[in-house]
């Protein structure tokens, strides 16, 4: 079993409105109305927010009497080696605020660097830095969105180890820097 990521409601929400497939198979998303649990990453039409509820693993959610969506069927294996691929996404998710090194996530997961980073690669089109940096930058977006925190805090909170790499980093994600993104962020909100 794959260990449970931690994220909040609102987090999980902002996932599965922008149909994230970064966060496919960490958790699922259940709707109370029609009884069906989907991907975070499956676009049929979103339902409303207080339909909603998340499970981290799929046993449970069919426990809890959903049954699986027939457009994203989050209840198949795409891959054989998804389940180390979302081991790997898991420690990232969980860790992504400690500097992490290619060889703490192979040894977490138990394989070789290069191996590791192949088979990342393979399945997600990504190598885990890139990965790593795409968590951290969304993390960095909320916090950004809901926080008055300093982009200097913001950027230690979420881990990058230097503000130069954290602007770096969020101008190629975002095509912004982190005060561009506040600022816009505050008129959608005015409007």
């Amino acid at each position: 079993m794959v260990a449970s990521v931690k994220l909040s409601f609102e987090e999980m929400w902002e996932k599965i409105i922008d149909c994230d497939s970064k966060y496919d198979g960490l958790f699922f998303t259940a709707v109370k109305t029609t009884k069906i649990y989907c991907r975070p990453s499956c676009r049929s039409k979103k339902p409303k927010k207080i339909n909603v509820e998340f499970f981290y693993d799929i046993k449970e959610v069919e426990k809890a009497g959903y049954r699986a969506c027939k457009r994203c069927q989050p209840e198949s294996e795409h891959s054989p080696n998804i389940e180390l691929v979302r081991k790997v996404i898991a420690f990232l998710v969980n860790q992504y605020n400690h500097k992490l090194e290619l060889q703490d996530v192979a040894k977490h997961v138990g394989v070789s660097t290069f191996y590791l980073e192949r088979l990342f690669k393979k399945e997600t089109l990504e190598t885990p830095r890139t990965y790593l940096e795409k968590i951290r930058v969304d993390k960095a977006t909320y916090l950004l969105k809901n926080t008055n925190r300093t982009n200097l805090e913001i950027c230690y909170e979420v881990g990058f180890q230097s503000p130069s790499n954290f602007y770096k980093v969020f101008r190629r994600l975002k095509n912004c820097s982190p005060s561009e993104y506040r600022i816009l962020i505050r008129k959608e909100k005015q409007q």
